[in-house]
């Protein structure tokens, strides 16, 4: 389980980094707002849990940004805005961004820079020399190297997030998903990506496919 507590500590802390060590303004009502969010009832899989996944994997990757907190940030931002019907969920979020860490005293460069990270998981498609665009992109799909227990559980929720969508119309649009994540020339950016992830990932993604494609309406 997602320590709301512990995750408040973390963005205290990459708040202050942030911003060159300053402690004002407290960046802890900024936290509890994000907190909120993340917290809606319409959340199964973009939840706490999905959070903390994130910025621990920003962790594990950091070596490879140019600046880990400004990624952190765009981590804590990157699904604040989440409504599965809608489709400018990503777009919501970076202007969320734009609005809170400047009134957080963030810098003008360091917010946009946020912002222009949230906007990326539209696609996860960063950019060759784009450091921290890696780190985000990677962090947030390592989900799909998860054992397969974990991944069940990931397929499980993302399908209750969208229970108002028929299961025929669901299993078509899933499967247009996983056949271009595995029609990329690569899903993961990054070196420890690459070598620890890749393999797993299009493990489980062809796995789900098949499992999609064979998957039948039970009897009435």
């Amino acid at each position: 389980m997602a320590d709301p507590d512990a995750l408040r500590a973390r963005f205290t802390r990459t708040l202050a980094a942030a911003r060159g060590g300053s402690a004002d303004p407290d960046p802890a009502p900024y936290a509890d707002r994000l907190l909120a969010h993340w917290q809606e009832p319409q959340r199964h899989y973009h939840t706490l849990t999905h959070l903390t996944a994130v910025l621990d994997h920003v962790d594990t990757l950091e070596k490879y940004a140019d600046d880990p907190d400004l990624v952190r940030l765009a981590a804590w931002f990157h699904d604040a805005v989440y409504l599965p019907e809608r489709s400018t969920n990503e777009e919501r979020s970076a202007r969320l961004a734009e609005r809170a860490l400047t009134e957080a005293g963030l810098s003008q460069q360091g917010t946009a820079e946020v912002a222009r990270l949230v906007r990326l998981t539209v696609g996860h498609d960063p950019a060759d020399d784009d450091r921290n665009g890696q780190v985000l992109c990677d962090a947030d799909l390592a989900i799909l190297a998860a054992p397969p227990s974990a991944y069940a559980a990931y397929t499980a929720a993302v399908r209750e997030e969208y229970h108002f969508v028929p299961n025929d119309a669901f299993r078509a649009g899933r499967s247009d998903v996983l056949r271009h994540l595995l029609a990329l020339p690569r899903l993961f950016s990054t070196p420890y990506g690459t070598e620890h992830w890749e393999a797993t990932a299009r493990y489980n993604l062809r796995s789900e496919l098949e499992m999609l494609s064979t998957a039948r309406e039970p009897d009435a």
